[in-house]
C-alpha cells in the first residue's frame, strides 16, 4: 500500500496522530496535516510526512491540498478528515461568529478540501473519503449545540456524498466516535471560555457542571476509549473492497443509535435532557 496515500486532517494529537501512525505501520503513505507549523515540524522529527492545513483558512487548505497533492503525485488514494472542536454553550448564548467559526472548521472546510481532492479520485475511479463524525451527530445534548449542528450536518452531507459518488469507484464512510481520551474537552473550554458570557447567561448555574466536566483530568466516563480504538474502523473503510456507510465506535453511540431508532422523541428528550 506503499502507493495508496492517505491525507489526514487535524493530527496534532489524539485521533488524528493515533491514525497517521497506525496507517503508516498499516503501510499506507501517510501525509498527516496539522492546523499549526509547529505541530507540523513535530510530526516531521518523528518521521512522519507533516504538512500545515488550517480548516478554518481556504487559503491555508488550498496551499495544502497542492502540497499533498505534490507529494502523492497528483493524486490521493484517501482522505481522513479529522481536524475539528467543540465549542460548548447554549446557543441563545453563542455569538452567531462563534457558530460561524464551528462550522467553518468542522464542515465547510472539509468540503472545500473533498473538492480539490475528489477530481484525482475520480479520474483514477478509485478512492475513499473517511469522515469523522460523532455520537452528538445522531443524537443532541444540552449545551452543545454548534458541534451537534456541525456534526447532524457532517452526517447529511456524507449521506448524500455517498449518493452521489455511488459506481465511480470512489467510497465515503463515517466514523461516528463517543467519548475518546483525547484533548478534545481542553480545545472545548478554551472555546467556551472565549465566547460564552457565564456571568450574564441565565444557564450560569449549569454551566459550572460544564465547566467541571471539561476540567477533568482523565477520561470523561467509564466508556471513554483510547484514540487507537478508532483505527480498526478506519483502516477496514480504507481497505475492504465494501467498506461501510457507518462505523460506530464506543458503547453510547451504539446505545444512542438504537434509541433514537426506537424511542418517541418525547422519552428520548427526557434522557438527553439528565446526560451529561
Amino acid at each position: 500500500m506503499a502507493n495508496r496515500y492517505v491525507l489526514i486532517t487535524g493530527c496534532s494529537s489524539g485521533i488524528g496522530l493515533a491514525a497517521a501512525r497506525a496507517l503508516r505501520a498499516h503501510g499506507f503513505s501517510v501525509i498527516a496535516s496539522t492546523r499549526s507549523e509547529e505541530d507540523a515540524a513535530r510530526l516531521r522529527k518523528e518521521g512522519l510526512t507533516a504538512l500545515r492545513l488550517d480548516l478554518s483558512d481556504p487559503a491555508s487548505i488550498e496551499e495544502g491540498a497542492a502540497e499533498a497533492l505534490y507529494l502523492a503525485g497528483g493524486r490521493l488514494y484517501g482522505l481522513f478528515n479529522n481536524g475539528a472542536y467543540g465549542q460548548p454553550g447554549a446557543l441563545e448564548d453563542l455569538p452567531t461568529e462563534a457558530l460561524r467559526d464551528q462550522l467553518e472548521t468542522n464542515l465547510i472546510g472539509w468540503h472545500h478540501l473533498i473538492r480539490l481532492v475528489l477530481p484525482g479520485m475520480l479520474e483514477a475511479k478509485e478512492g475513499r473519503i473517511v469522515q469523522n463524525s460523532s455520537v452528538l451527530g445522531l443524537v443532541a445534548m444540552k449545551f452543545r449545540g454548534a458541534y451537534n449542528a456541525s456534526k447532524f450536518a457532517l452526517e447529511g452531507y456524507s449521506d448524500t456524498l455517498r449518493l452521489e459518488l455511488a459506481g465511480s469507484g470512489v467510497h465515503v464512510s463515517l466514523i461516528e466516535p463517543g467519548p475518546i481520551d483525547t484533548r478534545f474537552r481542553e480545545h472545548a473550554r478554551d472555546a467556551f471560555l472565549r465566547n460564552v458570557d457565564v456571568k450574564q447567561s441565565r444557564h450560569r448555574q449549569a454551566y459550572r457542571q460544564t465547566l467541571e466536566r471539561l476540567e477533568r483530568e482523565g477520561p470523561s466516563g467509564r466508556f471513554t476509549l483510547p484514540p487507537e480504538s478508532c483505527i480498526p474502523p478506519l483502516v477496514h473503510a480504507l481497505s475492504s473492497r465494501r467498506p461501510r456507510a457507518r462505523y460506530p465506535v464506543t458503547f453510547p453511540t451504539r446505545l444512542f443509535a438504537l434509541l433514537r431508532r426506537i424511542l418517541p422523541t418525547r422519552l428520548l428528550d427526557r434522557l438527553l435532557a439528565n446526560a451529561a
